[in-house]
């Protein structure tokens, strides 16, 4: 009997996390919506759905490995009873996974990881096709890309700018990448690495991809026209800029009286809200000058409390001149980071570099009037004037200034959250999405299968 749809195999860093998994997972569930056989493959498993398969690094690996391993994780459990153990479970680390350790020391990339050898057997029938997303974070094996494209077409969205360079997930302005890296000058950029290596790194991921055959996803231009002049250029059969969408049943205009009723935050403040994972630590979102740019609001806007909501990360509430920092923990239920939307007056994102920010195809699709930095991908999310306002990076004094100007002005954010609601209709649409990509899995795997049928004949 001929199964029904599409074998679709995703990889993904995890099954819950940041946009790039959250994207993963949507895609995965709409796949399955549309009556095809989706397996999402993940590094790490904290849900319990059962098309979503555990990659098995931890179990192809040998007694003595997995031993020490195990008794690191105990070590880490139990931390809260036995005092600080990191030191302890540095060693333990090391012992289970001695190549990873030496490569940490000498600032190599670690491919390390057994279980990618056998992706394609975690699906229950063999994959037509087999769709990568970030390939960092410690799960993946890059040196079996040549491989997997030779088992079936492998489709690989970008969410970064990692598999370009030596390192990092993005160059913050630094055009190494083009040239081979080496004498890098952010070894801390996420993700961070100890020594320069870098060149070596841009070596064996241009070695990789000389021998491998991917078709190419970008979801903007910016990221697209860069990947056309890296190292992976020669590796794509076919490219295509393909928007990020959002589930519009779950992020929509509400009533944001009760969106605050529900959050226990304050009806009577204006609330600039700011979402990312990490807030303060990210490399590449600009928490010092959207800090700024909240102190420029309190003092210009005086007719109610001013409070921006960093969701995210977990502190202490900061009293920044007349304003006021509440920082809210990464929230797992996506109504809830909804209500977020609907209760705030305006979402700001202040970035250094940025691909497609899922945060504010959200923020638009609640009716959320954006304010951003004008770099990587957001120009493309955001049409300045109409859904939103663009600031130059780290440009704190206008960025409060924009901030101040939407909060007074209450026929101006309305303009601009219709005009968002219905952009994020029309281009940014999660079944749009689906589509797009669904129907370039078909061409594909309907002219391999052609290929194959006259090779055979």
């Amino acid at each position: 009997m001929t199964r029904p749809g599409l074998s679709i195999l995703q990889v993904s860093t995890a099954d819950h996390g940041g946009g790039a998994e959250r994207i993963a997972m949507n895609l995965h569930r709409r796949f399955q919506s549309r009556g095809h056989q989706a397996t999402l493959a993940v590094g790490r498993k904290t849900g319990d759905d059962d098309a979503v398969a555990l990659i098995p690094n931890d179990a192809s690996r040998n007694r003595w490995s997995r031993f020490w391993a195990g008794v690191s994780y105990q070590l880490h459990t139990h931390e809260h009873r036995l005092g600080s153990t990191r030191r302890l479970r540095t060693v333990t680390d090391a012992i289970a996974r001695p190549n990873a350790w030496l490569d940490a020391q000498l600032g190599r990339e670690h491919y390390g990881y057994p279980g990618a050898a056998s992706l394609t057997s975690l699906p229950k029938h063999p994959p037509d096709l087999i769709h990568l997303h970030n390939l960092h974070g410690g799960y993946f094996n890059l040196r079996q890309l040549p491989r997997l494209s030779r088992q079936a077409p492998v489709f690989v969205t970008l969410h970064d700018a990692w598999m370009l360079a030596g390192h990092c997930a993005h160059s913050l302005g630094c055009d190494r990448w083009q040239s081979g890296c080496g004498s890098c000058p952010s070894l801390g950029t996420y993700p961070a690495v100890r020594r320069d290596a870098t060149g070596r790194n841009w070596r064996r991921k241009r070695d990789i991809y000389a021998h491998s055959r991917v078709y190419l996803v970008a979801p903007s231009k910016w990221l697209m026209d860069k990947v056309k002049r890296s190292i992976l250029a020669p590796a794509v059969l076919d490219s295509r800029v393909i928007p990020n969408g959002v589930d519009r049943s779950v992020f929509n205009p509400g009533d944001q009286a009760l969106a605050r009723h529900h959050l226990a935050l304050p009806e009577n403040a204006h609330i600039v809200l700011f979402a990312a994972n990490g807030i303060r630590q990210s490399d590449f979102k600009d928490f010092e000058t959207l800090r700024e740019a909240v102190r420029v609001v309190g003092e210009s806007v005086t007719d109610r409390p001013v409070i921006c909501v960093a969701l995210g990360e977990a502190g202490e509430t900061q009293q920044i001149g007349r304003a006021k920092v509440r920082f809210i923990a990464p929230q797992a239920d996506p109504s809830t980071v909804a209500d977020y939307y609907r209760a705030a007056d305006v979402y700001a994102h202040a970035a250094k570099e940025d691909t497609f920010p899922t945060t504010i195809l959200e923020a638009m699709a609640c009716g959320t009037p954006v304010v951003a930095s004008d770099v990587g991908g957001i120009p493309e999310q955001v049409d300045h004037g109409q859904t939103g306002l663009l600031t130059g990076a780290g440009d704190a004094q206008l960025f409060g200034a924009y901030l101040a100007m939407l909060l007074k002005n209450k026929g101006l954010r309305e303009a601009f959250a219709e005009q968002a609601v219905e952009t994020a209709a029309k281009k940014f649409d999660l079944d749009t999405q689906t589509d797009r990509y669904l129907a370039w899995y078909g061409q594909v795997v309907r002219n391999v299968r052609s290929q194959g049928t006259r090779q055979a004949a």
